[in-house]
């Protein structure tokens, strides 16, 4: 019996069946993470790049209509109307603008303020329209799932709300005189 055992052992560790399947076992499950983590963070850079495109459109608006006091949901729908492909805008973008002292900027939080999932209609930390030659900062928060929340980067993303995670866009600009 043991004579048997032996012998099988020892051509089951002689063979060289299956070699590639070994081989395709292990190198397979990082090949895949690595393919989802390169489309993750693709999505997630092509986002930020929109975000931050949508907030400049609003800012040139604003900061060249200096007559007129935008409401948030108008500069929220402003960005998002510009940003184009970010999902759900409107309802996971918050924004904060605020007056800032040229010379110290002690007035702006260095955390953003960004939408809670489970009190979505909280009003914005703080929103005021600017004067003609002050100085303002405007920071928008959106969040976003991703698009494989187990696997790679996708799994690696700070969350920020439930399973969301965050992208801020922050710009600084001036109020243009009347």
């Amino acid at each position: 019996m043991r004579r048997l055992l032996r012998r099988t052992l020892r051509r089951f560790r002689l063979s060289e069946n299956g070699s590639a399947t070994v081989e395709f076992v292990l190198v397979f499950p990082a090949f895949i993470i690595l393919f989802l983590s390169a489309f993750e963070s693709g999505l997630l850079m092509t986002r930020q790049v929109m975000l931050d495109r949508g907030t400049d459109m609003a800012v040139r608006r604003i900061r060249l209509e200096t007559k007129t006091a935008f409401t948030p949901s108008q500069v929220k729908r402003m960005i998002c109307n510009a940003a184009g492909i970010i999902p759900n805008c409107v309802d996971n973008t918050k924004l904060e603008m605020r007056q800032v002292d040229p010379r110290s900027w002690t007035d702006v939080p260095t955390v953003a303020d960004c939408v809670d999932v489970s009190d979505p209609y909280a009003p914005p930390r703080a929103f005021q329209s600017g004067a003609p030659n002050q100085l303002m900062v405007i920071r928008a928060c959106s969040l976003f799932k991703p698009m494989f929340p187990g696997a790679g980067l996708g799994f690696q993303l700070p969350r920020s709300s439930g399973d969301f995670y965050a992208l801020v866009s922050t710009t600084a600009f001036a109020m243009e005189p009347i």
